[in-house]
């Protein structure tokens, strides 16, 4: 209560026509101390009062949009008959600033049978029906009809489909959710999907993030990805003690396949301890009542890898590691020999049959396998493609953009470069970069070094094809992006370039969560992998490396001389 309190002061010290009504509050639903459970606080909301002005109705409107989920008669109260058939709380969630004002008729002396008040903020976001979270920015308006009531007060007679909430409705009853489906690429990989979850009182937040799970994934992650749930599977029931959570599922489960068994498992495991609601317990899998599945703590798992940890670095043209106190050699083979003419160094992860460097020149795309025998060889020809980038499954891809052609090439089968199915948004657009993350699913692709778009890569085998493309970020004025790097499956650093210096900022591509880390040098080049993040400053012999270190505020140089990009094995 004591939040809330403070909320409403600061509202109500604002200006005479931001006055929250004081009638609705909050309580704490704790979940009676059960380690499923998140705590929130859920929003109790009045009727209209008589006694209520236009401006108080609204505001108890609005709380009552707020607590609909769990009370959804309140909000009906505010409405006139011809709104309650009109109206429906389905579509897309609004999200707007705490602040907001809302603006009755320039005259109005209390008599008027009906009017118009105008609601103005700012937009924060958009909760969409499939629980993603778009963050907005600018102004927000909206106008809403009232009518006087026979006896006193007002009720709303026409507003928008779909809830209002403020972001600290939102803060106070959703949850940022990571939901791990399967990867259709077959290579047992697990691509994360990041919702904004509404806690529920009659249901624990472990049977929230299962019955979600359940469900398709977000649109940005549709056709790209699949799930061990067989169709119609239902969760029965969730219970826990101090030291096992036991999850009774019932449906068409094959209980004799091994392999769809351990995906199920990783999908659970890691969409409950990702959201620290079973960390350290043992998860009990039932299958109508019956035994299926039991994961342990501790036990391993490479359904979240990243394919290698081992950082390089590129000298004259020539590929190094990077070892944890400086320069480690040159790697074996042509790809460790200094050379003109190669930039844009990309490094495979090893599928079996070695690792694999690519590089652009300044007639295509070369590679060459880390070893003794490995040799260059030139195996897709263009003067002017994007940066190549690896996928997981062991091909290379690249962007032609004198063809308008996003072209795949697998070193290990046959011919030449194959051409993958172009997103029609692409079609005389200059694209300069395209880089596929390491779940070997989502990509991000930079438009005239000014927009930042992440789409993903559809379906499988040679079937598959860039979509799902929505906008992440883009510049103001003559900002350039220099550089991106995906730091892991969510999170992408994008590197900026403007008048006042760099800017070099996190995002969170499945909900637009931004984040800046500062920098001292100027940079040129980024590599990461989870929380490490190296840079690259200069070029040639002055070239050196940096990481930023655990405070993620200052930077240590790696290497002070003979260094030039850094880079990771994929991302």
């Amino acid at each position: 209560m004591t939040a809330l309190i403070a909320i409403l002061a600061m509202l109500a010290g604002s200006g005479c026509t931001v006055i929250p009504p004081s009638a609705p509050y909050t309580v704490n639903d704790e979940g009676a101390g059960d380690p499923l459970t998140k705590p929130f606080q859920r929003m109790i909301a009045i009727g209209p009062q008589r006694s209520w002005g236009p401006i108080e109705t609204f505001r108890g409107l609005q709380a009552a949009m707020a607590a609909y989920p769990e009370d959804p008669a309140v909000l009906q109260q505010y409405l006139t008959p011809q709104a309650r058939q009109k109206w429906s709380a389905s579509g897309p969630v609004t999200v707007i600033e705490d602040l907001y004002e809302v603006i009755p008729p320039a005259s109005m002396d209390g008599t008027e049978p009906s009017m118009k008040i105008t609601v103005k903020g700012r937009w924060v976001a958009q909760i969409s029906e499939d629980d993603s979270y778009k963050p907005t920015a600018g102004p927000w308006s909206q106008d809403f009809e009232l009518v006087r009531e026979p006896g006193g007060g007002y009720r709303v007679n026409s507003l928008p489909q779909g809830l209002l909430l403020t972001a600290a409705d939102v803060a106070r009853s959703y949850r940022p959710t990571n939901l791990y489906y399967l990867a259709l690429d077959g290579q047992s990989r697990l691509v994360v999907d990041r919702v904004r979850l509404r806690l529920k009182t009659t249901e624990t937040y472990a049977e929230t993030v299962l019955k979600r799970l359940l469900e398709p994934p977000t649109e940005a992650l549709r056709g790209a990805v699949t799930t061990g749930f067989p169709a119609g599977s239902a969760i029965e029931s969730i219970r826990s003690g101090e030291e096992r959570v036991v999850i009774n599922l019932r449906g068409d489960f094959d209980v004799l396949d091994l392999s769809a068994e351990d995906a199920l498992r990783a999908q659970i495991r890691h969409s409950l301890n990702n959201n620290e609601i079973a960390k350290g317990r043992i998860i009990e899998v039932q299958v109508d009542g019956e035994p299926y599945i039991t994961d342990r703590p501790g036990t391993e798992d490479s359904w979240l890898g990243d394919g290698g940890e081992r950082a390089y670095y590129v000298d004259n043209g020539a590929l190094h590691y990077l070892g944890q106190d400086g320069a480690a050699g040159a790697v074996a083979g042509a790809a460790g020999e200094q050379r003109d003419g190669y930039d844009h160094f990309a490094v495979s992860k090893d599928n079996g049959n070695g690792i694999y460097v690519a590089a652009r020149t300044s007639t295509g795309v070369s590679i060459a396998k880390i070893g003794q025998d490995g040799g260059w060889q030139e195996v897709i020809q263009g003067k002017h493609l994007t940066p190549p980038t690896w996928r997981r499954d062991g091909t290379l891809w690249t962007y032609d953009r004198d063809n308008q052609a996003l072209l795949r090439y697998d070193p290990n089968g046959s011919g030449g470069p194959q051409r993958v199915a172009t997103p029609k948004q692409f079609v005389g657009l200059n694209i300069t970069g395209l880089r596929i993350a390491r779940d070997g699913v989502r990509v991000v692709v930079t438009i005239d070094n000014e927009t930042v778009q992440i789409g993903a890569l559809i379906g499988e085998g040679r079937g598959v094809r860039l979509g799902n493309l929505q906008s992440l970020t883009t510049t103001e004025g003559s900002d350039e992006i220099i550089d991106v790097a995906w730091a892991d499956d969510l999170r992408l650093l994008v590197l900026v370039k403007s008048k006042a210096g760099q800017i070099l900022n996190e995002i969170n591509v499945g909900d637009g969560q931004t984040s800046g880390v500062p920098l001292k040098d100027r940079v040129s080049s980024l590599a990461a992998l989870n929380d490490r993040i190296l840079a690259g400053v200069g070029s040639g012999g002055d070239g050196k490396i940096l990481e930023l270190n655990q405070d993620r505020q200052t930077w240590t140089a790696k290497l002070e001389s003979a260094a030039g990009d850094p880079l990771f094995p994929l991302g």
